[in-house]
């Protein structure tokens, strides 16, 4: 465990170094982009949804993020990602806005036209490490199957440079 502990904490650091050398992203001001992957899914089902596991994080998401200030919130199309925004968008007093994940620029251009502010982005394991790079981050290594807690707050500078910091939800119970 110790091992693990001591690699974490390398990787953490490394994530942070690299982010440092990331290329800029031009905002009117400074701002917060935080993206996760939807919480854990029912197994079976084209377009499954969340179970309360999933639900439970989703809310401990919400609770996490709740004082940042988030002013939107945007999800992909399917019901699991939709359930794992609702409780943030709801503490924050807007709706979810959905977009195309097949079109991430899209996605990094409707962050880019909000002008600053704190925004959640709410995708997928094979969706969001590029949304984070798209957004000058460090997306570090692939998000596991089996991996629901990453919370990625992406710090947008007023200079346009772009801090990655690699925080953890709560575990769902």
């Amino acid at each position: 465990m110790k091992n693990f502990n001591l690699y974490k904490g390398m990787a953490m650091h490394l994530l942070l170094a690299a982010a440092l050398a990331q290329p800029m992203l031009v905002l009117a001001e400074p701002a917060q982009i935080y993206l996760v992957r939807h919480g854990e899914k029912q197994a079976a089902g084209k377009d499954p949804e969340l179970t309360a596991q999933g639900k439970a994080r989703a809310q401990n998401v919400a609770t996490m993020l709740r004082k940042a200030g988030v002013e939107a919130v945007f999800s992909s199309q399917t019901t699991r990602t939709i359930q794992t925004a609702q409780p943030m968008a709801q503490a924050a007093g807007v709706e979810v806005q959905t977009y195309d994940p097949s079109k991430p620029e899209a996605m990094v251009a409707r962050v880019k036209a909000l002008k600053g502010g704190a925004v959640l982005v709410v995708g997928h394991s094979n969706t969001v490490p590029a949304l984070v790079r798209m957004f000058g981050g460090v997306p570090g290594t692939d998000i596991a199957d089996d991996e629901f807690d990453r919370v990625y707050q992406l710090h947008v500078g007023a200079d346009g440079k772009v801090t990655t910091v690699l925080l953890s939800s709560l575990p769902a119970n």
